[in-house]
């Protein structure tokens, strides 16, 4: 049996899941299969029929005898949008997970996670990838067990899942409670329309990009431009919603760095709503 995932319509989470506790499956009024570790990320409407699934007590990504490409791989030939790009999975109890080249340099496995809405990977791949943390990089806040932390938020110059490849990937830099190298989060999985198959251990990658038309300016249809504006406005929203917690509070260098992640995607709006007006999508996509 296939389970389909129109990722584009799928809830977009702006907090990172904290752990991997309890998972919970809930279907929507369209019959789309959600899968998330928070209760609070399902409507309420659905939270009553929400089925809860108990994850193997440990998650260990497999091992693995080459973890960095010790030469920059070939690029992977691009599936066209009606054939997809199959990709091996692994099962861990209630948990899929990948494998990921990143920056086309270093190889990981990651947790399928369709809840999260940025990418994650711990700091020993940042290093691996060269990536700078400094006083300009963003932060976003996370939920943890103790309140609100910062993570830096960074821009992975490509993400390749077997022979699905997008570029300038923003993932988030923090280490997961249980260990394991990262999350497979939105900031990638809401580029593409994923099937998967929970029998054979198979997800399927479809582009959700196709040639330009009226009907899908820039190549994209209407579903994807919107989830786009969606999704930057309610990290925006969600972001000046925690500036108010630390204006009551007075932390005065927490509420810098939040202003920056602030100024950080109200600029990605900007740069979203300019390459919308270029491609000519309709004013009422971009709510």
């Amino acid at each position: 049996m296939k389970v389909f995932f129109p990722l584009i319509i799928i809830i977009l989470v702006f907090l990172v899941p904290s752990s991997y506790g309890d998972m919970y499956k809930w279907v929507d009024e369209k019959g789309t299969v959600h899968f998330t570790d928070d209760l609070s990320n399902i409507p309420e409407k659905y939270r009553e029929d929400a089925e809860t699934r108990k994850p193997s007590k440990e998650i260990r990504p497999p091992e693995m005898e080459d973890k960095s490409l010790s030469s920059p791989p070939s690029e992977a030939p691009k599936p066209s949008v009606s054939e997809g790009a199959e990709v091996d999975l692994l099962r861990r109890g209630e948990i899929w997970i990948t494998e990921a080249i990143l920056n086309e340099r270093v190889k990981r496995h990651l947790v399928v996670d369709s809840g999260a809405s940025f990418m994650l990977i711990n700091p020993q791949i940042a290093k691996e990838l060269d990536i700078t943390v400094n006083e300009n990089t963003p932060l976003i806040p996370m939920t943890t067990v103790s309140g609100y932390i910062l993570v830096p938020l960074v821009t992975l110059k490509s993400v390749r899942i077997g022979k699905a490849q997008a570029e300038n990937i923003e993932a988030v830099i923090y280490t997961l409670p249980s260990g394991g190298d990262g999350l497979l989060g939105n900031s990638f999985l809401n580029k593409y329309r994923v099937t998967l198959d929970s029998i054979q251990g198979k997800m399927t990658l479809y582009s959700m990009q196709g040639e330009p038309s009226p009907d899908r300016p820039g190549g994209y249809g209407r579903d994807f431009w919107m989830g786009q504006f969606r999704f930057y406005n309610r990290v925006v929203e969600d972001l000046k919603k925690v500036k108010q917690r630390y204006e009551k509070s007075g932390a005065g260098s927490e509420l810098t760095r939040v202003n920056n992640a602030i100024r950080y995607f109200e600029n990605q709006l900007s740069e979203l709503e300019r390459r919308a007006s270029f491609a000519g999508v309709p004013r009422n996509w971009r709510q």
